[in-house]
């Protein structure tokens, strides 16, 4: 069985969903280390004035951050962030070929209050891969595995044996710090993902890489998954 364990971030960019499309089953890494610079509360999208950061606020409890689990970070609502998301995404996005298609979809996300961050983006993100043609993967989130063990390379290698995996994918930044013996002694096949991808139809030049999925799902439509292929 093909696994993917990943973090979980807000409506992530391409390579995410390919990780998704890859795996038989995904696992949502929700009790690792929150980190505050990286993709979970963040994404980027394209502007007529370029791309932008879309970012949920969240409780900043200092350096009491570094230390907490992402699945225990809550959503600030002292003002409408939502709001502000749906009409920057509408603004960027109602001229794209697919937007009328999907923006019922995208609008719902943002139409409540969620409390905890993972929570939120973990739903919009299952919603988005099923949305563009994503059916046979399933999903499970770390915290509810029960008697994982150890740290690092040797909790993702519990991970995998308690979900019966054969055979791991991983982002290709972990090249620098992953323990590759270690899933040779555990019989278990690893393997790194590519993300040299075509280029698609962007309604702002030029054309940039680095955005949130619903650049492409706005662009490209039902043709998303096309766009995986290398």
């Amino acid at each position: 069985m093909k696994v993917v364990i990943l973090q979980p971030s807000y409506i992530p960019w391409r390579g995410f969903f390919d990780q998704i499309n890859t795996a038989d089953l995904f696992v949502f890494y929700d009790d690792v280390q929150y980190d505050k610079r990286g993709w979970r509360n963040r994404n980027r999208i394209k502007t007529s004035a370029g791309p932008i950061w879309l970012s949920i606020p969240v409780y900043n409890r200092g350096a009491q951050t570094e230390h907490i689990a992402i699945n225990t970070i809550k959503i600030v609502w002292d003002r409408p962030w939502n709001k502000e998301h749906w009409n920057s995404i509408k603004m960027a996005y109602s001229k794209a070929p697919y937007f009328s298609q999907y923006s019922g979809l995208v609008e719902e996300f943002y139409s409540g209050k969620p409390e905890m961050l993972a929570d939120f983006t973990i739903s919009t993100t299952i919603s988005l891969a099923r949305a563009i043609g994503i059916s046979h993967t399933r999903f499970l989130r770390s915290s509810e595995i029960e008697g994982v063990e150890g740290t690092k390379t040797d909790r993702l290698i519990s991970i995998l044996k308690k979900v019966g995996a054969t055979h791991y994918f991983s982002g290709p930044s972990a090249r620098d710090y992953i323990e590759t013996n270690k899933f040779e002694d555990a019989g278990i096949r690893l393997d790194y993902m590519e993300y040299d991808y075509p280029e698609y139809p962007q309604l702002y030049p030029p054309y940039d890489s680095q955005v949130s999925i619903l650049d492409t799902l706005f662009m490209m439509g039902p043709d998303t998954l096309k766009t995986f292929a290398k």
